[in-house]
């Protein structure tokens, strides 16, 4: 079985092209760099090289934006005549499917791939980020373990599969295991930021946010750089353990600095910045007008078409921003759907739908109808798109619903669950 990881025995490449190749894939399983530039340089030393081009498809049709996807359609095109190969030809298939909004099918797709080619660090990535897009945690934990038996110890990319490995775990509720397999990943590549932040996972799970303080703080050189692609995220993760210990002025700090300062544009970026105002105002924190720049940002990238996940996030800064015509446009581009647009119209109309409008019930102070819709929405929630610690917040809202309607009953039952 091939190691096509570091091999030049790909359609179209030459040597230089390999070596582009390689960095932008190393960029890419880091989260660092960046493997836009490098796969492009790829592109320019051998513009035949289909394994490039597919790994730019994946660059863009992996990020959850409008426009990216667009472009990752168009980059499809250019690659499939170039896919001499099987395993080329395998990865346009699942290109196909993900280009196409069928998640489902895309991950289905890379599964078998991975079957054939148990050493393809590109397949197993993009397949873990789109189990992680899907919310299925238990191929997120199962590619891997597919595959493991395969590699070697010292060979490249090991330790990257045992981060993705230990986020499939906690997914699954594995927490011990998953931290072991994240400490060691670190250990053999400290740079490497997805295993850094399943343990966070981890430890927000088991609501140790004073270790996961000192976690973020102990690492931060390897994960805070300006070339980090996760750097937010990270953020957003020491932000949760500030709030969970109620130190609402540093979280606040962090928001201002670290996961605005720069107020990016990127989707998963924003997804964080919604998801923390909506926690603080839960809270009852008063967070001013920060709701406002937020959903500017999110006009780009809210369509209802394209990732239901992303437009519930959308939703929470339109909410804050008092900007209910966007609440409004995107579930009638919801209620107006026409069944074409592949499995994420369907995840819409049967998990977005119920949880925006849940969610707006609770902002508007319908806190017995925000009960009613939520609690029934959790359950579905969990199978499209997100972590459980981005998840909890249905949790929280439907906790915090069900106390503020003075359903006693089902706000100590909600609590009891909670703290069980």
């Amino acid at each position: 079985m091939t190691n096509i990881m570091h091999s030049t025995a790909l359609s179209g490449s030459s040597p230089e092209a390999s070596g582009y190749y390689d960095t932008a894939l190393r960029e890419f399983n880091i989260y660092r760099g960046d493997p836009g530039a490098s796969v492009d340089q790829a592109i320019e030393a051998a513009p035949d090289f289909a394994m490039a081009h597919i790994l730019k498809a994946y660059l863009f049709g992996l990020a959850t934006e409008p426009e990216a996807a667009a472009e990752a359609r168009s980059i499809l095109e250019t690659a499939k005549p170039l896919a001499k190969r099987d395993n080329e030809k395998s990865h346009v298939a699942a290109l196909e499917a993900l280009v196409s909004n069928n998640w489902t099918e895309a991950a289905n797709r890379l599964d078998r791939h991975n079957f054939e080619y148990p050493h393809d660090i590109l397949g197993l990535q993009a397949g873990h980020l789109m189990d992680f897009y899907r919310a299925n945690a238990r191929d997120m934990r199962d590619r891997l373990a597919r595959v493991l038996p395969n590699w070697s110890e010292d060979q490249p990319g090991y330790s990257i599969l045992l981060g993705m490995y230990s986020f499939g775990l906690e997914e699954a509720g594995d927490y011990a295991k998953a931290e072991a397999m994240g400490r060691e990943a670190i250990e053999r590549d400290p740079l490497d930021c997805w295993a850094h932040h399943a343990v966070a996972h981890v430890l927000e799970m088991q609501g140790r946010a004073e270790e996961g303080i000192v976690w973020m703080k102990s690492r931060e050189p390897h994960w805070s750089g300006d070339d980090n692609f996760f750097k937010v995220h990270n953020w957003w993760h020491n932000a949760l353990y500030h709030l969970d210990v109620g130190q609402a002025d540093t979280v606040l700090q962090l928001y201002d600095k670290r996961i605005r300062g720069d107020e990016s544009q990127v989707a998963l970026d924003l997804v964080d910045a919604s998801a923390l105002l909506w926690r603080m105002q839960l809270d009852g924190h008063d967070v001013g007008d920060r709701w406002a720049e937020v959903a500017q940002a999110w006009d780009a990238h809210a369509d209802g078409r394209l990732y239901p996940f992303n437009d519930w996030h959308a939703v929470m800064a339109y909410l804050g921003a008092g900007r209910d015509r966007e609440v409004d446009r995107i579930l009638s581009q919801y209620q107006l759907a026409t069944g074409t647009g592949g499995e994420t119209e369907r995840w819409a109309k049967a998990k977005g739908m119920p949880l925006i409008k849940g969610f707006r019930a609770f902002w508007e102070g319908r806190f017995d109808e925000a009960v009613d819709i939520l609690h029934p929405a959790r359950f579905i929630a969990n199978s499209f798109g997100g972590s459980h610690a981005q998840r909890d917040i249905i949790d929280w809202t439907l906790t915090e619903a069900a106390v503020r309607s003075g359903k006693g009953g089902a706000a100590e039952a909600l609590a009891s669950e909670r703290l069980a």
